[in-house]
């Protein structure tokens, strides 16, 4: 499985905004972005006029990076979206939100999307009483999303939910947080989806 392994606090410099991909570590002074706003390299500082495809394709990047998807799964993501009814942008938005790994980050069962996507390949995880250990696979409205009995005794989990316990869970999402399971109520709608991203430009990118 192919996965980015260079420092992820290039992606948020690059795109000019924190994208939360370490977890705690983006909340404090250790954040690289709060300390070095700018992208990176040597010319990083230099103010360049972007283009109005350059604009369209930062915005596409920063969507992906935000999910931690690589590029030809989000393209694929977005042909999907296509094809189904209703504003593809949205879809688009809907799609990599129902992912499992992106669910369990939303659950404030991992501190950020890479902690949860290795928590689900490990097996850590199960969709209505099966293990699923495929972090893009696509959780439906009315499944039951549980954590696996060997990380509900581990010290870990206790951890990570002290960690994450002020986190808000959505209101598509319905936690009991005394048994570790989730039911997906409903998929979510644009305005759950809290990430500050301008997906009409996205569509604009592909449709050229």
């Amino acid at each position: 499985m192919a996965r980015y392994t260079d420092a992820v606090c290039r992606m948020c410099r690059r795109e000019g905004a924190k994208l939360f991909l370490k977890g705690e570590r983006c909340y404090s002074d250790k954040c690289s972005f709060t300390r070095r706003a700018y992208a990176p390299g040597q010319h990083g500082q230099n103010r360049k006029k972007i283009s109005e495809y350059g604009i369209q394709m930062r915005e596409k990047q920063k969507t992906r990076r935000y999910y931690g998807v690589l590029e030809s799964q989000f393209e694929g993501y977005f042909n999907e979206a296509e094809r189904q009814p209703g504003m593809t942008g949205e879809n688009l938005l809907r799609i990599c939100e129902s992912r499992l790994d992106n669910i369990v980050y939303r659950l404030g069962l991992a501190t950020s999307r890479a902690e949860a996507r290795q928590l689900v390949v490990h097996g850590h995880f199960n969709v209505n009483g099966k293990r699923v250990d495929i972090p893009s696979y696509q959780v439906k409205a009315g499944d039951v999303v549980s954590v696996g009995e060997k990380l509900r005794a581990s010290d870990k989990l206790k951890a990570i939910v002290e960690t994450c316990g002020a986190r808000p869970v959505p209101m598509w999402l319905d936690m009991n947080k005394e048994t570790y399971e989730a039911k997906v109520v409903r998929l979510p709608n644009r305005e759950d989806i809290d990430l500050d991203v301008q997906e009409l430009l996205i569509v604009e990118y592909y449709s050229k």
